[in-house]
């Protein structure tokens, strides 16, 4: 979980249209309340959003077996900080991924869910 953590946001922050390979035809995305589904919708939102640059800082990281799934996936929970646009101000944000093996190719995995919030307070 540590190492696709580490993946996902080190190429958010520099290759946004680079996530596409970790989603499938089933997999959704649900940005701030907005569901999408399918790789190439998912890829243009995320390289549609409104800032030119973020920096992911991750502050915590709970996994669990996703046990539902026939215990073969994994959840992730992510809270942590971003700065948009080199701006002063930091955000804070949640993710919730639901990661199961790819099965197309051996060991490796895939995004069938992920849920995304900013919070604010």
């Amino acid at each position: 979980a540590k190492q696709f953590v580490d993946f996902y946001y080190q190429t958010f922050d520099t290759n946004r249209a680079g996530l596409t390979q970790l989603y499938t035809e089933t997999s959704m995305l649900t940005f701030e309340g907005v569901q999408i589904q399918g790789p190439q919708a998912i890829q243009e939102k995320l390289t549609s959003l409104a800032f030119k640059t973020v920096k992911h800082s991750i502050v915590t990281m709970d996994v669990q077996p996703a046990s539902a799934s026939g215990g073969q996936g994994i959840l992730v929970f992510v809270c942590g900080d971003l700065i948009v646009d080199g701006g002063p101000q930091t955000l804070k944000f949640s993710q919730v991924f639901q990661l199961m093996p790819h099965p197309q190719v051996q060991g490796s995995w895939f995004v069938q869910n992920d849920i995304f919030r900013l919070n604010y307070g």
